[in-house]
């Protein structure tokens, strides 16, 4: 549970699924992304069987392209099947308000009816997991087994990632919830901040 809603909490920071991370929608601007900040988490309302227990990305703010540390623990006390449905809705502040963020082209408040077939894609089955979850002994495919996972800090470089001029600039918040089956197993709130520069700046 940790590993996954850690690796969708990472994603949700960017504002994006991580395999769109580059993707810029047809009639924008181009923007690049410089920083993101104010990170915060939360885990849901309500009792779940899968929580997390703690989960932290430094410095702040995080610098792009730079490094960044990201460390996670949690559990589930039960275990995730096929299909593992992810549903992301993200809001953005305009004046004091919260506004969703609709769901084009895999970009905002979008759901994933089986985040195991994109792991599946992601990284074919057969192939070791990617470093370090192969050196920590934590699994990449589904199912994910009941019990305690724990991601120790990690360093990750963060190349330059490109953004719709709509979602260059400002505050938001997201809820990552993550069901098997029927069950609701977890729920994660995020905020952050993002700030980028015009396209037109670029060398």
């Amino acid at each position: 549970m940790a590993v996954v809603v850690a690796f969708l909490a990472f994603c949700a920071l960017l504002g994006f699924p991580a395999f769109q991370a580059a993707m810029v929608l047809p009639g924008n601007n181009i923007w690049k992304l410089t920083q993101v900040s104010s990170f915060s988490w939360s885990n849901c309302e309500g009792t779940f069987p899968g929580e997390i227990h703690s989960l932290s990305l430094s410095p702040d703010p995080v610098n792009i392209p730079g490094d960044i540390k990201v460390k996670a623990e949690g559990s589930t006390t039960v275990p995730l099947t096929s299909p593992v449905k992810v549903a992301i809705k993200l809001q953005k502040e305009i004046l004091d308000l919260w506004v969703d963020v609709p769901c084009v082209d895999h970009i905002g408040s979008c759901t994933y009816d089986n985040v195991c077939d994109i792991l599946d894609n992601l990284i074919p089955p057969g192939q070791p997991c990617p470093e370090p979850l192969e050196t920590y002994g934590i699994l990449c495919h589904c199912p994910f087994k009941a019990g305690v996972y724990s991601f120790p800090e990690s360093n990750f470089y963060l190349p330059d990632v490109s953004l719709p001029s709509w979602a260059a600039n400002g505050n938001y918040r997201t809820t990552v919830t993550v069901s098997s089956g029927n069950q609701v197993v977890g729920c994660i709130k995020i905020t952050f901040s993002l700030k980028s520069n015009s396209g037109w700046h670029w060398k």
